[in-house]
């Protein structure tokens, strides 16, 4: 089978994907995000949430992701501006010690929504460190990827 790049044209240049005789179906996806903080801040961990004086770190990064997997084709050139059914956040401190972020975004659509998914656990990982770093600037984050997505040509779940 000859892959190609759906986003460019015959001639190499960017475009928007013809989803113009796509069937409309109801379309999933699910990513994460992992972020490792110190121990100085995991140790303020209290009741599913760490209070600085910003103010309560998962909920503020929570928020930022839901906003942010609504603007996804904003922010992401030849990505399609879709509504969203669903988007949810969750934010946990793993068995590992890491702040694990999943996001779940459901439409239903002619696209999926993989890139909403995955903006909604990026912002929210970058909000994290931003509200963290004035503690310390020794924060990682590990790894962004896509968990599964259902609808659409084909499904995905990842296999490790």
């Amino acid at each position: 089978m000859d892959k190609k790049f759906s986003h460019l044209t015959s001639k190499g240049n960017p475009t928007i994907v013809d989803i113009s005789d796509k069937a409309i179906t109801k379309r999933s996806a699910t990513a994460v995000s992992l972020v490792k903080l110190p121990t100085e801040i995991l140790d303020k961990f209290e009741k599913d949430e760490i209070n600085l004086s910003k103010g309560p770190i998962f909920y503020t990064a929570i928020l930022a992701g839901i906003m942010a997997s609504k603007k996804t084709s904003e922010l992401i050139p030849l990505c399609h501006p879709i509504p969203l059914n669903k988007c949810e956040v969750k934010i946990t401190i793993n068995k590992e010690r890491l702040v694990e972020i999943t996001a779940t975004a459901i439409t239903e659509g002619k696209t999926g929504v993989e890139m909403e998914a995955l903006t909604a656990v990026s912002v929210a990982a970058l909000t994290i460190y931003d509200m963290c770093k004035g503690f310390s600037h020794e924060i990682e984050i590990l790894q962004t990827k896509l968990i599964s997505k259902t609808g659409g040509k084909r499904d995905y779940h990842a296999t490790s």
